[in-house]
């Protein structure tokens, strides 16, 4: 099978890396796609840009494409690329709704699954959400190579993960990039619990890539909603205050109840 990743990021290399292919890497970044090929047995670099002499250009066409671009380009990736598929289409960006639309759209008579590796490529294996709009023998290939290297997959639907991701993305960056914006480091000995988890958490996040970060809060809505909770919170006098306890007690300690 020939592969076409079109994102030679983090997560465009380790899908190259997961598939049992022939893959072949494109980027807006020549130099990225060249590295990304170097770390995969095998693989090839090709330029998106036709007057750039250094690489070769892409073919006309591959068996399989996968968008491995931020969630902000994926549908003008797809319209730009999915017409190179001779049997199927799939994204990797982390937004599944538009980037199924525009996979209907461009590519109508292919197979099409959206994916999203909840995980850095760093932390793999992991769970990876999987929405099949089209499933077919290509892409059951696919999600069975990485079914092989340890990976689960989260059958999904693209309205239930894009409305999960404003919660578990959107939010909650939003609340640890808050705190470690108001928060202080302090120090030895004065640490608790809570304070632990809270500059584990932030340091964890602002280690990473802050365009990652813009992109997921310009794609999902949850960050007004922790704003809103938190000048309630701010604005509250102490008979209030026990009561916004008491209904995030509610929320959290009854979603455990129900899970059981």
């Amino acid at each position: 099978m020939d592969v076409l990743i079109v994102g030679a990021g983090a997560m465009g290399t380790w899908v190259g890396r997961a598939v049992d292919a022939s893959v072949t890497f494109a980027d807006v970044d020549s130099d990225a796609a060249v590295a990304a090929a170097e770390t995969v047995p095998n693989a090839t670099a090709v330029s998106l840009e036709p007057t750039d002499e250094g690489l070769p250009g892409l073919e006309p066409a591959y068996d399989l494409v996968c968008l491995a671009v931020p969630m902000v380009h994926v549908t003008n990736a797809i319209a730009a690329h999915a017409d190179r598929a001779t049997e199927a289409v799939v994204d990797v960006s982390g937004v599944m709704g538009p980037a199924l639309e525009a996979m209907a759209e461009h590519a109508p008579d292919r197979e099409r699954v959206s994916l999203h590796p909840l995980f850095a490529p760093e932390r793999a294996p992991g769970s990876i959400a999987v929405v099949r709009d089209e499933s077919g023998p290509v892409t059951e290939a696919l999600l069975a190579s990485f079914e092989a290297r340890g990976n689960s997959l989260l059958e999904t639907t693209a309205t239930e993960h894009d409305e999960a991701m404003e919660t578990v993305q959107a939010a909650t960056h939003a609340a640890v990039l808050s705190f470690a914006l108001a928060a202080e480091p302090v120090p030895d000995g004065f640490e608790t619990p809570i304070y632990d988890q809270l500059s584990t958490l932030a340091e964890q996040m602002t280690g990473g890539t802050p365009r990652v970060y813009a992109d997921i809060q310009e794609t999902f809505a949850g960050a007004d909603a922790v704003a809103d909770a938190a000048a309630s919170v701010a604005d509250a006098d102490s008979a209030e205050l026990e009561a916004l306890y008491d209904e995030a007690t509610r929320t959290w300690h009854e979603a455990d109840t129900d899970s059981l």
